[in-house]
């Protein structure tokens, strides 16, 4: 259940991003109420949005470590792909839709407001802006370290809500700035429709990894062609009618392969051969730790 210490570097990272995400979210909400500025707003509700997710993201780094039992037999490591689907949900319903809100109710409303209000709103996204670069900064670190960095999707998650936040701070900051210098709300609801569409699409893009992921998805094609070329390798096997592969977690993936054997192995030896092959397998790919093999005379698939 500790995980491993990749595992302990991205809850880590989580852990930063939420703390600066909490701190931050109370800043810009008090900070949006005092000057009523739509954009300071979205990206209040931006922040309580990523400050959410942060959370369903702890959740995935422990519940996906449950060693499997007899009703889920391939272990829990999916969990992490169904906690940051919820996440991108969490980003598109409580950042997207409230941004294009504050963004379309800003363009009825005749607000004036005082220039000291809006000067408060434009430190308090200053001070974000550093908070949500240094996160952005750690998690970039952890990734550029890690081979495995770029496929965890709680580490994925992070980088796009801290990405997502610098641009965000980046847009409400140059809307709040134009309005005080034009005195137009235009800019400044132009911005919160930028902040809108800016989550939803990264609401799209992480929903779409994790959908993938939670329907079954093989490993990388590269992968793929070094366990084929692994199985023929053996001499047991004559070739490989069929490879199948799908990731049950960050450290797990299932193999199965129908392979045909070399003439003159007797059925006593089949299983013998069967499981040296496996455990040969699992010693080069740790991950690979559901293997299984069918010994079959189909005839080899093309493409292989």
């Amino acid at each position: 259940m500790a995980g491993s210490p990749a595992d302990r570097r991205t809850r880590l990272t989580v852990v930063v991003a939420l703390a600066a995400n909490l701190v931050i979210a109370v800043a810009k909400t008090l900070g949006g109420l005092a000057s009523g500025s739509p954009a300071l707003l979205s990206e209040a509700a931006h922040s309580v949005a990523d400050s959410l997710n942060e959370v369903f993201l702890l959740a995935a780094l422990r519940h996906s470590r449950r060693p499997p039992d007899a009703r889920h037999p391939f272990g829990y490591g999916k969990e992490r792909f169904f906690w940051a689907l919820l996440a991108a949900v969490g980003i598109f319903v409580m950042g997207g839709c409230f941004s294009f809100y504050q963004g379309l109710s800003a363009l009825r409303r005749d607000d004036h407001d005082s220039p000291e209000s809006y000067t408060a709103g434009l430190i308090v996204l200053g001070v974000a802006f550093v908070a949500e670069a240094t996160s952005l900064t750690r998690a970039l670190h952890q990734a550029r370290g890690e081979q495995r960095g770029s496929l965890d999707p709680a580490l994925r998650t992070v980088i796009a809500e801290d990405g997502t936040a610098v641009l965000g701070v980046t847009l409400a900051m140059t809307g709040m700035g134009l309005r005080l210098a034009t005195g137009s709300v235009v800019w400044e609801s132009a911005a919160s429709l930028g902040i809108g569409l800016l989550l939803v699409y990264v609401a799209f893009r992480l929903g779409r990894d994790a959908r993938d992921q939670l329907i079954g998805e093989a490993v990388d094609p590269e992968l793929r062609r070094e366990l084929v070329a692994f199985l023929l390798h053996q001499s047991e096997i004559d070739d490989v009618a069929e490879l199948l592969t799908m990731r049950l977690g960050m450290d797990s993936v299932l193999v199965a392969a129908r392979v045909d054997l070399a003439p003159g192995i007797d059925s006593e030896r089949v299983e013998e051969v069967s499981m040296r092959i496996r455990e040969a397998m699992a010693d080069r790919w740790p991950q690979a730790d559901q293997v299984f093999l069918d010994v079959t005379n189909a005839p080899p698939r093309a493409g292989l």
